[in-house]
């Protein structure tokens, strides 16, 4: 775990523990002024996580019943899971995206999505007997919901209401279909989350009830913030780092890359499925090694560059790449 630390005069960096993950934590961010402060992704919910987040509070000067807002980049857990917590504890206003919220309450019930779940990976190839490692189920489900609705919905370029403190929202879909980042104009920060990390490149999922080409959007979220003046970019995991224009240009050559792959499968070796397709795939640790999240992740991927090809004029005669 890195340390509790000050980046700027009234912000601060806090890690929280992401238990059970390479990760290994989330950084949230603290920035405060004399008349407000908000938190920007609280993390994952743990008792030992809430710890760490409220030493790291009483580290900054301040204490949760002093905070005015707490803000989300988007709703996984490890970003969003503590924020049901954070809020009862301070009474601080929740906001997120406007298009956030893939599991919420409207989305349909939780039968509804995990039978709609379920339907969707089976036509995507996946045998029987493995569905049931990949499947969505009802606690994960209850997790992603745990939080309830957001009091505040933020539109791209919304100033978020902290008093004293110049904070924009900038939507960058991809990660998610709500993804924000958060620009402290006044300090030269990007404050990312998900979207821009220093050394791995964000996953990119076609999930259902999800964005219908979520890599073209994360394409375009990379123009989105590819932003002149030497920001200092503060991301949701590893560490912070400066050369944002340099690690946008590696992120999309990691992903052409990977689109040239699934695109040579598709062309040389005539799948059926985003199974077949996912399966000679080049992996890190090998097709073999993946199970159950990380299966469902890497056939998510998969799925995403076939519905970016095929919105490039690349027929890929993939089924179940259409967006419920």
């Amino acid at each position: 775990m890195p340390a509790v630390e000050e980046v700027r005069p009234g912000v601060w960096s806090i890690p929280v523990a992401f238990p059970g993950n390479p990760l290994r934590y989330t950084l949230g961010y603290l920035l405060r002024s004399d008349q407000g402060a908000v938190f920007v992704d609280p993390g994952w919910d743990s008792d030992a996580g809430w710890q760490q987040l409220v030493e790291g509070l009483r580290i900054a000067g301040i204490q949760p019943s002093e905070l005015t807002g707490i803000a989300v980049s988007h709703y996984h857990p490890d970003h969003l899971g503590m924020a049901a917590r954070l809020k009862a504890a301070s009474g601080a206003w929740l906001g997120l995206g406007e298009h956030e919220g893939l599991y919420r309450d409207d989305a349909g019930s939780a039968a509804e999505l995990l039978a709609g779940d379920r339907s969707k990976l089976s036509e995507w190839g996946v045998p029987a007997d493995r569905l049931p490692e990949v499947c969505l189920t009802a606690e994960i489900l209850a997790k992603s919901r745990q939080s309830g609705e957001p009091d505040l919905r933020f539109a791209d370029g919304e100033q978020l209401p902290v008093p004293g403190l110049s904070m924009r929202a900038l939507a960058t879909p991809g990660h998610t279909p709500g993804h924000l980042c958060f620009l402290d104009e006044a300090n030269s920060l990007l404050l990312t989350g998900d979207h821009i990390l220093p050394r791995i490149t964000p996953h990119i999922s076609l999930e259902s009830f999800g964005a219908a080409n979520p890599l073209a959007d994360y394409y375009a979220s990379l123009d989105r913030v590819d932003l002149p003046g030497g920001l200092e970019v503060l991301p949701g995991h590893e560490y912070r780092f400066r050369g944002l224009a340099e690690r946008i240009a590696q992120i999309k050559a990691h992903t052409d890359q990977r689109s040239a792959e699934v695109r040579q499968v598709v062309s040389g070796q005539s799948p059926h499925t985003v199974w077949d397709v996912a399966q000679v795939l080049t992996w890190s640790r090998g097709w073999d090694s993946l199970r159950g999240y990380t299966l469902r992740l890497a056939l998510a991927e998969t799925a995403s560059h076939l519905v970016y090809l095929e919105s490039l004029g690349y027929p890929v005669g993939i089924p179940g790449l259409t967006v419920d």
